[in-house]
């Protein structure tokens, strides 16, 4: 069964935070594709949207989101995602994983798009709708 381990990127705050999935809380993962937005509940984040920006298999080798599936193959790159060039122009034949996240993805990386809207402020416009009302009692 499959078992991912989730890293959650926040990036107004600049930090990340860890959780691990198994068993049956991963199947919802499965199948899914770099860039896809999800509800944040699959990850314990009620109310959020976040996002799968990438991720690695179990050997290490990070997913591409220009290769298609969930394979794994050998193309040239030139530079981003799996290799770093040291020269200028200089292209390699690297190994990468596709785009799909299957059983064999051990990482997830994910970011935060949107958070849920905070209490406080519905709490206050409650309070301001409460005061207009008795205003509007008062007046009349």
């Amino acid at each position: 069964m499959a078992k991912f381990k989730i890293i959650i990127s926040d990036p107004d705050s600049g930090t990340s935070k860890t959780v691990e999935l198994e068993e049956t809380h991963a199947v919802p993962l499965i199948g899914r594709r770099l860039g896809e937005i999800l509800d944040g509940a699959i990850v314990g984040l009620s109310g959020h949207k976040i996002q799968i920006t990438g991720g690695s298999d179990k050997d290490g080798f990070p997913m591409k989101p220009s290769v298609h599936g969930g394979v794994r193959r050998r193309i040239i790159l030139g530079g981003g995602v799996g290799f770093n060039p040291k020269d200028k122009g200089e292209r390699r034949r690297k190994t990468v994983r596709g785009n799909v996240i299957t059983d064999e993805i051990v990482q997830i990386n994910m970011k935060i798009l949107e958070r849920p809207k905070p209490a406080k402020e519905t709490k206050k416009k409650k309070e301001k709708e409460e005061t207009f009302k008795k205003e509007a009692k008062t007046k009349t």
